[in-house]
């Protein structure tokens, strides 16, 4: 039986090389774990449906049995027919209010709905840095009523100045009772309802797959992985990674996300011996 049996991993920064590729070595090492009986699910605040380029080498595209952790942990699907498990998107009012709150102050935004990702005021520094990452779909709209009856799992405001997103986040005050708030990618300020996150997630995933925590583990590069990081058993950071979750890393890797950190990981610590 394999130490670890469920290894939640984030994709940008960590999983995906600067060019949001998946590199030779990773592919290789995940498919041998994944045949020796690991769970290697994708953890992640992007939408499920941008992982194809990730799943199809791996093996996991519309597989019965491989799961992906979504939209910071509001959304848990099984591969095949992208089957909801778990979901909870945030409350249509707040989601609206954040929205306008966006538009007012003319904030690249990304909303997302089931299987879709909406960008809002999408300046060009934007579209350079999501070409090849993940589809999309332009929006002008001024209110969220446009998506009025879907769920709302995630709303992102974009700026690479960390202290414009933190006045943002300060100008919203007690708006954001209810929502849970990280930082990624060190251009995004994240908005998921209030306990979402992808630790709750992978905590969840394991109760439903009947995996006691002790067998979970968990790699990340950023400020959104920390709770993810906390839940897990064994909890492995990329030489890369943002400084500010280095305490939450039980070990970090020599290797970075261009060469392979997350095969190194599991090398080390799921196929050892």
């Amino acid at each position: 039986m394999l130490t670890y049996s469920l290894l939640a991993c984030d994709m940008d920064g960590t999983l995906l090389g600067d060019d949001a590729s998946i590199c030779q070595r990773n592919i290789r090492v995940i498919r041998q774990a994944m045949a020796a009986g690991l769970h290697f699910v994708p953890c992640t605040g992007r939408g499920f449906e941008s992982l194809g380029p990730v799943q199809k080498p791996l093996g996991q595209f519309g597989k019965a049995g491989e799961y992906v952790i979504s939209y910071n942990g509001a959304l848990i699907t099984e591969n095949k027919g992208n089957t909801i498990l778990y979901e909870d998107g945030l409350p249509w009012d707040l989601a609206a209010a954040l929205y306008a709150y966006g538009t007012e102050h003319n904030i690249t935004m990304h909303v997302y709905p089931y299987g879709k990702v909406y960008l809002y005021n999408y300046v060009p520094f934007e579209r350079a840095f999501l070409e090849g990452r993940m589809p999309n779909i332009e929006t002008f709209e001024k209110s969220l009523d446009f998506l009025r009856g879907e769920t709302i799992y995630k709303i992102v405001y974009m700026d690479p100045d960390i202290d414009t997103l933190n006045t943002y986040r300060q100008d919203l005050g007690p708006l954001l009772d209810e929502v849970t708030v990280s930082y990624s990618s060190n251009r995004y300020l994240e908005f998921n309802h209030k306990q979402v996150t992808k630790g709750t997630a992978l905590l969840r995933l394991a109760r439903l797959l009947d995996i006691p925590q002790e067998r979970t583990m968990a790699i990340g590069d950023n400020i959104n992985d920390i709770e993810m990081l906390r839940a897990a058993s064994l909890s492995v950071g990329v030489r890369n990674l943002n400084p500010a979750i280095g305490a939450y890393c039980d070990v970090v890797t020599d290797a970075d996300n261009n060469e392979g950190a997350v095969g190194e990981a599991i090398e080390r610590f799921v196929l050892k011996g």
